[in-house]
């Protein structure tokens, strides 16, 4: 029994900041950033814009473009590191949300009995929700399952992480009839415990003074969700990941000949555009038989082999990235629809083919699997239309972008219909900090 992917849909906030603008803003080359990471614009959530509200549009578009039944989902999980809260896990605002607008076709509260979790393991939660969820559809065959990736990329202002924030959410439909990609199971995985990017609860003397509401605490606990990172080393452990679960997937299952050389596409986690071609040069290498050693590599990734490498299996998947930026857990899948839209445009053929995927989260581990196309993908990508969805987003200005950065910002730059956030609750004690949502139709 195939099982995989039948539907996809995609959610990209209405509104950019192109990256050129933020790099004279910052004085910054602006050619260093778009000829030399690929990042052009920035996707940004508006005011009323949430973790929460951009699962539930992609869930909900989900529903509407594949006329999916509710009565046929086991579970919905939800990949996030962008979670709204330490307990009550965002998956359940997002299903919420989608649940009333579905109320009045398939009657209130149809998603009762559904399975709903947050997964958090930095930018590969949503990999974990989709390996997970294929499980339940091999055990469960009668049964669907959707996953949803969902997040914010936010950094400092004036950071170095600054220009590669983005925003968006995928969700994905899990099935025995993969029409998009088919998913084998085998699973290639690298994990090791570092600090190469973590949010960590912090605590401060600073703000315990000016709390007048409790003068008994000494401290107050602060969570931002701007990350603490070292993007050198970062690089380092993604690179490291990334070949131990290579070589690890290689070895399982014996495989002798170069594995790349299998996949059509090889669709990364890119925190920005170039991630994967900046990244793979050592896998490359070692696959040659050449060394991994840093003036090796740098000759092999200005190599015409690896040019060409890069232009057929890696290009394409990279094309969605330069116009949003970072979208963390929804990345990878993001990737993988950049590249099928590709070569739908381009009347290309891709049934059968295989494509890899390798996943990449802080903290730090890789996983490494592998797809084949189905053979309805271009029905699929047809209702997603991938390019021609993101060009009809808005430019916003930079005084714009740094007064939502820093929430000085109440109503939406852009109104627009759809998932909002309405108000967070700071009155009622035992209900502050609950948020409310509203749907504009």
């Amino acid at each position: 029994m195939k099982v995989g992917i039948e539907a996809a849909s995609i959610y990209i906030p209405n509104i950019y900041l192109p990256i050129r603008e933020l790099a004279n803003q910052r004085k910054i080359d602006a050619d260093k950033l778009e000829l030399g990471l690929g990042l052009k614009k920035m996707a940004i959530l508006d005011a009323d814009e949430d973790t929460a509200t951009i699962a539930a549009e992609a869930l909900l578009k989900l529903f509407q473009d594949f006329s999916i039944d509710p009565n046929t989902i086991g579970r919905i999980y939800l990949g996030t590191e962008s979670a709204l809260d330490g307990a009550k896990p965002t998956a359940t605002y997002a299903v919420q949300l989608v649940e009333n607008v579905l109320a009045e076709k398939f009657g209130e509260r149809i998603f009762k009995h559904i399975d709903v979790v947050d997964m958090t393991f930095a930018c590969i939660g949503g990999v974990d929700a989709l390996h997970n969820s294929l499980d339940f559809v091999r055990v469960n065959p009668e049964q669907k399952a959707i996953v949803i990736a969902s997040d914010y990329a936010k950094y400092g202002l004036e950071s170095t992480g600054e220009y590669t924030q983005g925003a968006g959410a995928v969700a994905i439909l899990i099935s025995n009839e993969p029409n998009l990609v088919a998913i084998e199971n085998k699973w290639g995985i690298g994990m090791e415990s570092v600090f190469d990017f973590f949010k960590p609860r912090q605590t401060s003397t600073e703000v315990a003074l000016l709390d007048t509401l409790n003068t008994t605490k000494k401290e107050i606990e602060i969570f931002s969700d701007e990350p603490i990172f070292d993007g050198q080393y970062s690089n380092e452990c993604y690179k490291a990941r990334v070949r131990e679960a290579y070589f690890n997937f290689k070895e399982k299952y014996k495989i002798t000949t170069k594995l790349y050389e299998d996949w059509r596409y090889i669709a990364f986690h890119l925190p920005y555009a170039f991630q994967g071609k900046r990244m793979f040069s050592e896998v490359f290498a070692l696959e040659n038989s050449q060394e991994n050693t840093v003036e090796n590599l740098k000759i092999v990734s200005k190599s015409e082999e690896y040019k060409q490498f890069v232009k057929d299996k890696l290009e394409p998947t990279q094309r969605a990235s330069s116009e949003i930026g970072n979208m963390y857990t929804a990345s990878i899948f993001t990737a993988l629809l950049s590249a099928l839209q590709v070569s739908a445009t381009e009347n290309e053929d891709l049934a059968g083919q295989k494509i890899g995927f390798i996943g990449y989260g802080s903290g730090s581990k890789s996983k490494v699997f592998e797809g084949i196309v189905g053979k309805n993908w271009k029905q699929v990508m047809e209702k997603i239309n991938l390019f021609d969805y993101l060009n009809q987003r808005k430019e916003i200005n930079f005084t714009d972008y740094e007064n939502l950065h820093n929430k000085a910002v109440k109503q939406p730059i852009s109104p627009r219909k759809g998932f909002a956030l309405e108000k967070i609750e700071k009155e009622i004690t035992n209900l502050e900090g609950a948020r409310y949502y509203t749907f504009k139709s």
